[in-house]
């Protein structure tokens, strides 16, 4: 049974950090590109950073500069660290392993339930 579970959302003041964790289980995390998406009220859930499965990492425009993916394939946990949070930050986090099986041709996609991150004085 594959298990993501996110951690470290809360409430924090604009300008301060939060560092989400995810871990995972059930998956042969190596071989799976981690994501993390977020989505807020009313819109539609947008990819926040990601990190392939070699390490390569992309960020959305909007967090380019304050965030950080990282991973560690021996604890099988994927990390992403927020700075500078803004109120438009403001969204549930939800972490995502990804893989595509060129072998038979077959996409696994996991979730997890996601954690709230709210950036409000």
């Amino acid at each position: 049974q594959v298990q993501l579970v996110e951690s470290g959302g809360g409430l924090v003041q604009p300008g301060g950090s939060l560092r989400l964790s995810c871990a995972a289980s059930g998956v042969i995390f190596s071989d799976y590109t981690m994501g993390w998406y977020r989505q807020a009220p009313g819109n539609y859930r947008e990819l926040v950073a990601a990190i392939t499965s070699g390490g390569s990492t992309n960020y959305a425009d909007s967090v380019k500069g304050r965030c950080a993916i990282s991973r560690d394939n021996v604890k099988n946990t994927v990390w992403l660290q927020m700075n500078t949070l803004k109120p438009e930050d403001t969204a549930v986090y939800y972490c995502n392993a990804n893989w595509f099986d060129s072998d038979i041709e077959y996409e696994y996609d996991y979730w997890g339930q996601g954690t709230q991150v709210t950036v409000s004085s």
